[in-house]
């Protein structure tokens, strides 16, 4: 079972900044990607960026030149860092992790529970 916890949400003006961060905890031989989604209410759940273990990283356009993913392979962690916030990057935002229990198993992926973001115009 892995366990993700994520940090970081809060309210902002817009133009301003947030950095969420996500730690991954338990049993596992590796993971693969991790990343982040959002869900902003009546919407569907999107995703924002993701980052392999080797480094390769993608953006929603929405988010290109804003967002900065990061990753420590070491730690098990993945951070967003957010500038510029717009109202409508407002949303839950929610850490994911596809990881692999063995070296002979298929990979899984874990959520987190969610945190708020919260841009006021």
């Amino acid at each position: 079972q892995v366990q993700l916890v994520e940090s970081g949400g809060g309210l902002v003006q817009a133009g301003g900044s947030l950095r969420l961060s996500c730690a991954a905890s338990g049993s596992f031989f590796s993971i693969n990607l991790m990343g982040w989604y959002r869900q902003a209410p009546g919407r569907q759940r999107e995703l924002v960026a993701r980052i392999t273990s080797s480094g390769i990283i993608y953006y929603a356009d929405s988010v290109k030149s804003r967002f900065t993913i990061s990753r420590d392979n070491a730690k098990n962690t993945v951070g967003l860092q957010m500038n510029s916030l717009k109202p409508e990057d407002t949303a839950v935002y929610y850490c994911v992790a596809d990881t692999q229990m063995t070296r002979m198993t298929s990979l899984t992926r874990y959520w987190g529970q969610g945190t708020q973001v919260t841009v006021s115009s």
